[in-house]
């Protein structure tokens, strides 16, 4: 394995460049010894996942993303949301702040030089407690939001990461040191130029966690018949300020959240319960099954008996 060249990170100066380069490439061989394969693996530290990928993506992989932190050690990545796409790469880190459909795409890879890297859940409760000591004084104003921040990884974010892959070698610092390298690492985020927005998540009365309760319901109640103005009043914004919130941090619309919950959960009938396109959408709250069909090709680039095909005939592939 070859790793991500001094070049390829955040440009910072002298030293500091070469202390970078030589943390960051320490990361990603830490990355790659855990993770023996393609695919991301759940670690015993809770919220903990590694992730590589040693080939770029011909076609987009669609999830629902939970709020979260990315570390990227290695190789580029691209998260569609809406119509917004973040790209990150070796050395950068990504937030999501609250539950998203999202298409991801490994953009930068290969057997040689694999995208490697962290992702850490992030806890609105704990992420809330470490800001009364991280902004003891509130927190700044905020001018605009979105879907995703991206931001260059400084050495102390670099570092405190790989401190915590260490810890994964030995079941007593997973157990005892791990959580406090955990809040090491948020609280270097929450420091960091994108720190007011990771910030949010742990703010009740924050725009962000407005949105981030309409959502819960939405996920809940995904196949329901929805109004606007019900979820604005459950969260007490007005219709109007709802639309807003809910656009800024979602990037899309109420109802076109609700229709990629729809998709997604009907796709995963499909695939885990053998359940035929008709019967999955009417489960997931279509009247109609053209209009499914149609959406469900609009979403996922190809129509459900088509899409669902390909990923069985994947599925029975060898690795």
């Amino acid at each position: 394995m070859r790793i991500l060249d001094e070049h390829a990170l955040p440009q910072t100066s002298g030293n500091a460049k070469s202390m970078l380069a030589t943390e960051t490439a320490r990361l990603a061989r830490q990355i790659y010894t855990r993770v023996p394969h393609d695919g991301a693996i759940v670690q015993p530290v809770p919220g903990l996942l590694l992730a590589r990928h040693s080939q770029i993506d011909a076609d987009y992989v669609h999830t629902i993303e939970l709020p979260s932190l990315w570390i990227a050690a290695q190789g580029e990545k691209a998260v569609t949301v809406g119509t917004e796409v973040y790209s990150f790469g070796g050395g950068q880190m990504f937030i999501v702040p609250v539950a998203l459909p999202v298409a991801a795409q490994t953009t930068l890879a290969s057997p040689s030089e694999p995208v490697l890297g962290v992702r850490l859940d992030l806890n609105p409760q704990r992420i809330a407690e470490l800001v009364l000591k991280v902004y003891p004084r509130g927190l700044p104003p905020i001018r605009q939001r979105s879907a995703g921040y991206v931001t260059n990884a400084d050495l102390s974010v670099i570092s405190a990461v790989s401190r915590l892959v260490e810890c994964l070698s030995d079941p007593g610092d997973t157990e005892l040191v791990a959580p406090l390298v955990v809040d090491e690492i948020l609280i270097r985020v929450l420091r960091s130029p994108i720190g007011v927005h990771a910030a949010e998540i742990g703010f009740a009365d924050s725009g962000v966690q407005r949105v981030a309760k309409a959502i819960a319901w939405l996920r809940n109640n995904f196949a329901q018949q929805m109004k606007v103005a019900d979820l604005a009043d459950l969260v007490h914004l007005s219709v109007s300020s709802f639309n807003e919130h809910f656009k800024s941090v979602t990037s899309m619309s109420p109802l076109q959240y609700q229709k990629a919950l729809r998709l997604h959960e009907a796709r995963r009938l499909m695939l885990s319960a053998s359940m035929d396109a008709t019967t999955a959408c009417q489960l997931v709250g279509y009247v109609s099954s053209s209009q499914f069909s149609r959406d469900y090709s609009r979403f996922f680039g190809s129509p459900p008996s088509k899409d669902i095909a390909r990923w069985r005939q994947q599925a029975q592939v060898p690795d």
